[in-house]
């Protein structure tokens, strides 16, 4: 049950508001000083404080609210606290309420609109404090991932990454081929680094080669090697990248663009570590850890009869599912900050609104990309939204109508600052207001 502090000398105002809390499932405590309902929230924690504005006979001033609610505001920075006081002043409210007042209200008051005012306010709190556990949680798990592991500076915040580098992580000693789903640009490679990194061959050479940036015919030379004379222009012999990634790691990028001719070829590495030059007879032995990614559905191009279904089972003995950037967003604005480097000037708020709103099709290298260009033409104290170049219509399509659930979030999110929570939704504070308004969110 919700708990509400009344902090009023009048008894009949706090047994009245007591009563009116009970008939809706809410617990009230009652103060009759500043002093006792401080000492009250130091001994018991509560959901919202409703304080009068005055305590002493014939003081309309004001100051002793004031007085306590900086208190309350120093002891205790994110409870909600309503003014209500029979005392009104337009100017001392509109203070009191950018210092951090949820409300403020006069008596007599309108039992519905303070039980709605209650009720919101105590949602958005429950709604921010899971949102602050669940941040601090991912938190510490970020925090022991990075002291356990060597996740070579990779940069993310979004639960969705986390899953993916900790079960990289977990796989990394184990002797077998790895795969890595995802689009491209999404950041596979730095997920094949951290595979590397923690394995048992971590000391040794960690290769890449993108099987989709080389002619077909040149893939087999690149992954196997050439003899002098084995294809036109090969004067002289060449060392193949599994020769290459002996006793260390061979990441293979866009492992659908191997034709099959290779695919076999590379098959029969994997299960006896034995291959030839292009042009030799001679067998060569090596030790290499195999990591593949693709963009590919490779399953369809099995069906296709593109991609041989045994190569797959012998790749995909682990299958890491790395999600697309629109779909893990909380990495956005790290990494934004990350590409920009520490001396950069800072984001916007709208300029992180406009970035979170983004379908980011080219995924991390695009957002890489957008970065660097605002990082160079953005001319003021800060990166504004112009910097950034990105179409409108994907903010207006993304942001068009935020649910109760994202306001909440992003108020929580915004400490209540209704501005911030705007920008980040791609609202202007007007229309922030009245969507609030229209789905009953009490003002913070």
């Amino acid at each position: 049950m919700p708990t509400v502090l009344i902090i009023d000398d009048n008894a009949a105002v706090a047994i009245a508001l007591e009563v009116l809390f009970s008939l809706h499932e809410i617990e009230a405590l009652r103060a009759a000083t500043p002093e006792e309902g401080l000492a009250l929230l130091a001994r018991q924690p509560v959901d919202l404080v409703i304080q009068d504005m005055n305590f002493s006979a014939d003081t309309t001033s004001g100051e002793e609210g004031t007085a306590l609610f900086r208190a309350i505001r120093a002891r205790h920075p994110d409870l909600p606290v309503i003014l209500l006081t029979a005392w009104t002043h337009l100017d001392a409210a509109v203070e009191l309420v950018k210092a951090g007042a949820a409300d403020y209200l006069a008596k007599p008051w309108d039992d519905h609109r303070l039980i709605a005012t209650v009720n919101n306010l105590i949602d958005l709190g429950r709604t921010k404090r899971a949102l602050q556990q669940r941040l601090q949680s991912e938190q510490r798990q970020r925090h022991a991932l990075e002291s356990e592991y060597d996740l070579r500076g990779m940069v993310w915040q979004d639960p969705a990454t986390e899953r993916v580098i900790h079960l990289a992580c977990q796989v990394a000693r184990a002797d077998v081929p790895v795969l890595i789903s995802g689009p491209n640009g999404s950041g596979k490679e730095g997920i094949a680094a951290i595979i590397q990194a923690n394995s048992s061959v971590r000391n040794g050479p960690f290769v890449v080669l993108n099987c989709g940036a080389l002619p077909s015919e040149l893939i087999e030379a690149e992954l196997f090697g050439a003899e002098a004379g084995a294809y036109t222009g090969a004067s002289r012999a060449r060392e193949g990248k599994f020769e290459a990634a002996d006793g260390g790691t061979l990441f293979l990028d866009e492992i659908g663009n191997l034709p099959l001719a290779g695919q076999m070829k590379l098959l029969r590495v994997l299960e006896t570590g034995r291959f030839e030059r292009l042009g030799s007879n001679r067998e060569r032995q090596v030790k290499v850890r195999v990591i593949s990614a693709t963009n590919a559905d490779l399953p369809a191009m099995i069906r296709a009869g593109s991609f041989r279904e045994d190569l797959f089972y012998r790749l995909n003995v682990i299958e890491l599912k790395l999600p697309p950037l629109a779909a893990r967003p909380a990495d956005i604005l790290p990494l934004a900050r990350h590409f920009l480097g520490a001396q950069a000037r800072p984001l916007h708020p709208s300029a992180q609104a406009a970035l979170l709103a983004h379908s980011w099709p080219g995924n991390v290298r695009e957002l890489k990309n957008v970065m660097a260009r605002a990082g160079l033409l953005a001319s003021g104290d800060s990166i504004k939204v112009a910097d950034l170049g990105l179409p409108a219509a994907s903010n207006e399509d993304a942001v068009r109508e935020p649910d109760r659930d994202a306001i909440g979030l992003a108020l929580s999110r915004a400490g209540g600052v209704v501005a911030q929570a705007a920008a980040e939704l791609g609202l202007s504070r007007q229309a922030l207001y009245r969507r609030m308004e229209r789905l009953g969110i009490a003002r913070p």
